[in-house]
């Protein structure tokens, strides 16, 4: 099909009349879209173009990727996807699924609100603790059904995986002038040595089923709020090895989104819940360079659309192509893996605390942050908010966790990454015990104690509600009783806003 022949297309999904001529069309266009809004329906149609990573030049293959285009996308979002619908010319001019000559299709998908997209939800301050915990099961839920892609031969493994996105990295980068070949160089050098690093791991990975066929694309502005749920949409449907990648690559598209945009707490709670919830701990290391993977290519891709762009515009995409580039840069510099406990008695506030501390510590997206309420209830197979009986509390299993924990941290430890372990640890076996994790990996180590007075630790365990705490009023006398105090650790005075207690732990003392 000529393009212009699909403008007659583009006029017949314009028209008001093509859809019963209730409500006025709105319409988008992308690089190789465009979507056509229509009271409560959108109708996404293929441009008819043939580029280097995606052939739409015919009415058959348009066709043959809409169907495509719905099968990948209804698992993660089936109210949003509803059929594909073919275009065809009939006696009286176009039409919707007639008998005559196929000359289009489209998607049809339920349409929603624009201001729903979690880019605008971001802009406006609206992505909340819930929401981004939402949205971790939400992806990890994506990844579990994704269909894993083992690799037939070391050619296909996972640092192969990532060596190709390198390449054509690189080659972005040299499609414009944004950046001096002195830059594409370094930034290109540090990815290659980070690759080296990382490869065994990423064959690892690959082997045991990591590498799935993933949404892609997985920005904020692709997914949305849909009945108060989050809803992903718009994976690459066009092109499979783009989309053939580590699961923890995908995820980190959305990570390094937020933290790009400032929200570092939401890229932080975003990959830890995303952890907790996936079992993916041991790739935790991987994170860091994926961030800075997926800030590269925006880089590249935002520098090469200067030169098209009106005048007006190519001052601001260099800006940012530079922001995503400096970002990259960034994160690849090396930074010692090091160990954080926090300790404090029920009600002191280590879950918050170390959900706005754990940001603050080691590259992008942070620390992992390893909990003793999640950890307990992940042992017995539990939602976090799901109340335990008093005999998951014995003191065997506690043992168990703690030593859980440690064990968890001495890995992630020994791999190169930080950790922040948050756990009651009012004795000094268990003080000991992580302690010692970070003596046997070889790196710095240091423990808080939060302090909060006795009055306000009864208050606060009294008025809670929810979360992944058990603790009573009755278990938190039992702890004053022992009154550990902080031992060898730092005492950290817990009682101001969560910001300045965080500053303080920060401050050297």
């Amino acid at each position: 099909m000529q393009v212009e022949d699909q403008g007659r297309t583009m006029a017949f999904l314009a028209d008001p009349a093509s859809h019963g001529g209730a409500a006025a069309v709105e319409r988008i266009d992308t690089h190789i879209s465009a979507i056509f809004l229509v009271g409560d329906r959108a109708y996404k149609l293929k441009r008819a173009v043939h580029l280097p990573y995606a052939d739409f030049s015919t009415p058959a293959i348009r066709l043959a990727a809409c169907e495509t285009e719905l099968a990948l996308n209804r698992p993660a979002a089936p109210e949003l996807y509803l059929r594909v619908r073919r275009i065809t010319r009939g006696p009286e001019g176009l039409c919707f699924d007639g008998t005559g000559e196929l000359v289009d299709a489209v998607v049809e998908m339920a349409r929603f609100d624009q201001q729903t997209l979690f880019d605008r939800l971001a802009a406006r301050g609206a992505l909340d603790a819930p929401l981004i915990r939402a949205l971790a099961g939400r992806i990890a839920a994506a990844h579990d059904q994704a269909p894993v892609v083992v690799p037939t031969d070391p050619g296909q493994g996972g640092a192969a995986n990532i060596a190709g996105v390198l390449d054509i990295n690189r080659a972005g980068f040299g499609e414009s002038d944004a950046f001096s070949q002195a830059e594409i160089d370094s930034l290109d050098a540090a990815f290659r040595a980070g690759l080296r690093r990382h490869a065994a791991l990423l064959d690892r990975r690959a082997a045991a089923g990591a590498i799935r066929r993933c949404h892609g694309d997985l920005h904020l502005r692709n997914i949305c709020l849909w009945q108060g749920q989050p809803r992903l949409f718009d994976c690459i449907d066009f092109n499979d090895q783009l989309a053939t990648i580590d699961v923890l690559y995908d995820l980190a598209f959305v990570a390094m989104d937020l933290w790009h945009r400032g929200l570092r707490a939401e890229a932080s709670l975003l990959v830890n819940r995303y952890l907790d919830l996936s079992g993916a701990e041991d790739g935790f290391v991987l994170l860091p360079y994926f961030l800075a993977l997926r800030a590269a290519v925006r880089a590249h891709v935002t520098a090469t659309q200067v030169a098209t762009a009106p005048a007006d515009r190519r001052d601001g995409l260099r800006a940012a192509a530079r922001g995503y580039y400096d970002l990259a840069l960034a994160t690849l510099t090396p930074r010692p893996p090091r160990l954080w406990a926090l300790g404090g008695l029920s009600g002191s506030g280590k879950s918050t605390v170390a959900e706005a501390l754990a940001p603050e510590l080691g590259p992008p997206p942070g620390a992992r942050l390893i909990e003793s309420d999640r950890s307990r209830k992940a042992m017995f197979g539990v939602a976090p908010e799901t109340r335990l009986p008093e005999e998951a509390y014995r003191p065997e299993i506690s043992e168990r966790v703690y030593a859980d924990m440690a064990t968890r941290a001495e890995a992630i430890l020994q791999a190169g990454g930080t950790v922040l372990a948050d756990a009651v640890y009012d004795r000094p076996d268990r003080r000991a015990g992580i302690a010692a994790a970070a003596a046997r990996a070889g790196v710095p180590f240091t423990g808080l104690w939060l302090d909060v007075p006795a009055e306000v630790l009864r208050a606060r365990v009294a008025a809670r509600r929810g979360g992944a705490s058990d603790a009573t009023p009755a278990v938190l006398e039992g702890q004053l009783a022992r009154d550990p105090g902080p031992g060898d650790w730092r005492p950290v005075a817990a009682t101001a806003s969560i910001a300045s207690v965080v500053a303080a732990i920060l401050t050297p003392p």
